[in-house]
C-alpha cells in the first residue's frame, strides 16, 4: 500500500484553513496513487489549544469542521488527529483522538492513552485517557496499531525513568490476535536541541524489536513559545530509517508498506549532526509564525551594536524578509562610536532600514526631573535602567505607530540571572533568543558568517557590554560566560544541586551567587514576552517556579 505522511502547519482554532490544508494535501496524495494519508496529532484544531478546549463554542465549531472534513474527502483513507467527546459517564469531557475515515465514513477511532503533564504539557487537564488494547484497526488488509505522540515514548527498553506504568505499543501487540503490520504515531512533538537524535534512536529500537515498520507524522510550525519541527519518519521492520521529510516546513513523503517489510537497499543515516543549522531554522520558523499568526507583518528591533541584537535582526530578515525589518539605533552618552558603526554595518549587510534616534536629551531631562527626589544618580543601576527604559519606550512607540511587532533581544544567560531591565530591553512582543545561552549566540553568529560577513566581526570579537555606564562590560557584574553558561545549564536543564555543581569544579561562591540571581529574578521573567523554546527547559511556558519563596539549599 502506498501511504503519504504529511506534516502541516496549522493555526490554532482556524478550522477552515486547517481543514483546507488537509483536503488539499489528501487530494495531492490520492493523485499520487496513495491509498492512505496520515496527518499529525490534533491537526484539525492545531496543537496545543489549551483552555480553548474548555469553551463549548470551540468544541462545537471543531465538531462541525471535522464533520465537513470527513464528507469532503473521497477515494483515499485519511488518518487525522482531532479531539472527540468522551461518551462515558465520568471523566474529562474530551479525548485526544486519532480518526480513520474514508468516503464519508468513520472506520475507526482510537484515543491517546498517555497524557503528559510535565514541562510544557498539561493534557491531563483536558483529556480522558484511552483504554489499553483499543488501538488496533484493520484497513485494506493491513493490521495497524494507531498511537498518538506520548503513547510511543514509554518503551521499557528506553533508558531512564519511566513515568507511566503502561506501554501502549507493547499492549497493542500482545493483545492482537493477528500480526501487526504497521505502527503509526500521530504527533505534535515540540522541537528541542538533541531531540531528533533521541526520536530516531527510540523509534528504531521499537521497529527493530517488534519487527514491525513504524511511521511517525509530526506537526510543523511555531505556536507561541513552542516550535514543531515536523520531520516525518518511516522505519522498516529492521529498524532502518528509510524515508523522512525536511524539517521546519510543510512537506509530504510517500512510503510503500510492502517495501517497509524488507531490508533497505540504502538506509538513511540518522547520526548526530551539527545542530546549529537546525537551531537557526527553528528560530526563523518560530519568529515568522509567531509574528504572522498574531496578525503582524513587520517587526522593529533595537540595534545596540552587540551580538544579541545582531543575531535577532538576522533571524528576523530570514523570517520576514528584509523590507519588513526596521532597525533602530539609540545612542546614549555612554555608547561607543564603534557600537554605532557596528549597527550601521549590520544594517548595511542585511540591507535593512536603520533609524538613529539619540536618547541623550531625554535621558538628561529625566535625570533632572528625578534629582529633587533621588539626588545625583551617577552611574547607578537606576541611571542605567533609565536608559534601557527610554529605549524600550521609543521602540514601543514605533511599534504602536507603524503596526510592527517589537522583537526583544535578550539571551537566556541574561534572562536567567536578571541581567535585563523590566519595561526596558525586556519590552516586546516576542523574545526571539530568550532560550539561547550567550555562548550559543556567539556560535550562531559565527555560523551565519560562514560564507560571508553578515554580523560585523568586531561585534563578535569585542567584550560584551550593555554600554549603560563608562567602560562597562558584562563581566563587571557577571562571571565569564564560559563559566556562567555551564552553571546555568547544570542548574536549569539538568536539575543538578548546588553541591553537585560545585563538585564539577566551579567556585562555590560563584555557584551560590548565580543560583541566588536565578531565584530572585523569577518575578522579572514572569513579565517578559514569550520566548521561543529550543532547550530542554526554557523560561516561561512549562517552567513553574514561585516568585515569593525562600528555599536556600546551601543554607
Amino acid at each position: 500500500m502506498k501511504i503519504a505522511l504529511i506534516q502541516i502547519n496549522p493555526l490554532i482554532g482556524s478550522f477552515s484553513a486547517n481543514c483546507g490544508k488537509i483536503i488539499q494535501s489528501a487530494t495531492k496524495a490520492r493523485e499520487s496513487g496513495c491509498e492512505l494519508v496520515i496527518f499529525p496529532e490534533m491537526a484539525v484544531s492545531g496543537y496545543p489549544p489549551q483552555d480553548l478546549l474548555e469553551r463549548h463554542s470551540f468544541i462545537e465549531d471543531h465538531d462541525l469542521a471535522l464533520d465537513r472534513l470527513i464528507k469532503k474527502i473521497s477515494g483515499i483513507g485519511v488518518m487525522v488527529g482531532a479531539f472527540t467527546r468522551n461518551k462515558g459517564a465520568t471523566g474529562k469531557q474530551l479525548h485526544n483522538s486519532c480518526i480513520l475515515f474514508e468516503d464519508g465514513k468513520i472506520l475507526a477511532i482510537t484515543h491517546k492513552q498517555l497524557l503528559p503533564s510535565y514541562d510544557v504539557f498539561d493534557e491531563a487537564r483536558y483529556f480522558e485517557p484511552g483504554t489499553p488494547g483499543t488501538s488496533n484497526i484493520n484497513y485494506r488488509g493491513l493490521k495497524i496499531t494507531m498511537t498518538i505522540c506520548e503513547d510511543i515514548w514509554n518503551d521499557k527498553d528506553h533508558p531512564g525513568h519511566r513515568i507511566y506504568t503502561t506501554d501502549p505499543i507493547s499492549e497493542a501487540i500482545n493483545l492482537s490476535d493477528d500480526k501487526i503490520d504497521l505502527i503509526v504515531n500521530l504527533a505534535a512533538s515540540p522541537f528541542r536541541l538533541g531531540k531528533a537524535e533521541l526520536k530516531n534512536r527510540i523509534f528504531s529500537t521499537i521497529s527493530r524489536k517488534y519487527r514491525i515498520p513504524l511511521l511517525y507524522v509530526n506537526q510543523v510550525g511555531g505556536q507561541d513559545s513552542l516550535l514543531f519541527d515536523g520531520g516525518c519518519l518511516a522505519f522498516n521492520s529492521y529498524g532502518e530509517l528509510v524515508s523522512t521529510t525536511n524539517r521546519f516546513r510543510e512537506e509530504m513523503v510517500l512510503v510503500d508498506s510492502e517495501k517497509l517489510r524488507k531490508p533497505a537497499k540504502k538506509a538513511l543515516n540518522p547520526e548526530k549532526k551539527d545542530e546549529l543549522p537546525d537551531l537557526f531554522d527553528a528560530l526563523v520558523m518560530g519568529t515568522r509564525d509567531y509574528v504572522r499568526k498574531c496578525g503582524f507583518n513587520k517587526c522593529v528591533i533595537g540595534l545596540s551594536g552587540g551580538v544579541d541584537s545582531a543575531l535577532v535582526a538576522a533571524i528576523a530578515c530570514a523570517a520576514l524578509d528584509r523590507e519588513n525589518v526596521l532597525g533602530v539605533s539609540m545612542p546614549s552618552p555612554y555608547s561607543s562610536e564603534e557600537s554605532i558603526e557596528d549597527a550601521r554595518e549590520l544594517a548595511a549587510n542585511l540591507k535593512i532600514e536603520l533609524k538613529v534616534i539619540p536618547i541623550t536629551y531625554v535621558f538628561q531631562a529625566q535625570l533632572k526631573t528625578l534629582k529633587s527626589i533621588m539626588g545625583e544618580l551617577d552611574h547607578t543601576v537606576t541611571e542605567q535602567n533609565l536608559q534601557a527604559r527610554i529605549r524600550g519606550s521609543i521602540l514601543m512607540a514605533i511599534s504602536n505607530r507603524f503596526g510592527s511587532m517589537l522583537l526583544s533581544t535578550g539571551n537566556k544567560s541574561e534572562m536567567a540571572v536578571g541581567y535585563c531591565t523590566l519595561y526596558g530591553d525586556m519590552s516586546g512582543g516576542l523574545a526571539v533568543i530568550a532560550d539561547v545561552p550567550k555562548l550559543m549566540v556567539y556560535s550562531l553568529a559565527r555560523y551565519l558568517n560562514r560564507d560571508a560577513i553578515i554580523i560585523p566581526s568586531r561585534t563578535i570579537e569585542k567584550p560584551p557590554s550593555a554600554e549603560l555606564a563608562p567602560e562597562q562590560t558584562d563581566q563587571d557584574d557577571l562571571p565569564p560566560y564560559e563559566i556562567l553558561d555551564p552553571i546555568l545549564s547544570a542548574w536549569l536543564e539538568e536539575d543538578r544541586s548546588v553541591a553537585e555543581i560545585i563538585k564539577m569544579g566551579y567556585d562555590p561562591d560563584i555557584v551560590k551567587d548565580v543560583v541566588r540571581r536565578i531565584k530572585t529574578s523569577e518575578y522579572k521573567r514572569k513579565q517578559a514576552p514569550p520566548g521561543l523554546k529550543v532547550t530542554s527547559k526554557a523560561f516561561g511556558y512549562g517552567r513553574r517556579y514561585p516568585s515569593a519563596e525562600n528555599y536556600r539549599e546551601w543554607a
